[in-house]
């Protein structure tokens, strides 16, 4: 059941989550969080960095993605190139 608590918005935009809110979730300094805001209601979303285990399965599902469309690598290595040129 989450419970309510209240904060303030600081001259410099900056919003304070109540400690027992922080300690519930886990959240740590550094936390980051995608900010959602729809009238006048913001919703912060906590994000993590997938786990390595994570990580690996999404680099196969793109490898396996790139050879259905017949992909190579040197097709990805040229577009890496070109993004960070700037073309």
């Amino acid at each position: 059941m989450s419970k309510i608590a209240t904060t303030k918005l600081s001259s410099k935009g900056q919003v304070v989550i109540p400690e027992e809110i922080r300690k519930r979730l886990g959240l740590e300094t550094g936390a980051q969080f995608v900010v959602i805001g729809d009238g006048d209601v913001v919703i912060l979303k906590a994000i993590h960095p997938p786990e390595m285990s994570q990580f690996d399965e999404l680099v196969d599902q793109a490898r396996k993605a790139a050879r259905r469309a017949g992909m190579k690598r040197s097709d990805v290595e040229t577009a890496v190139r070109e993004v960070r040129e700037g073309k």
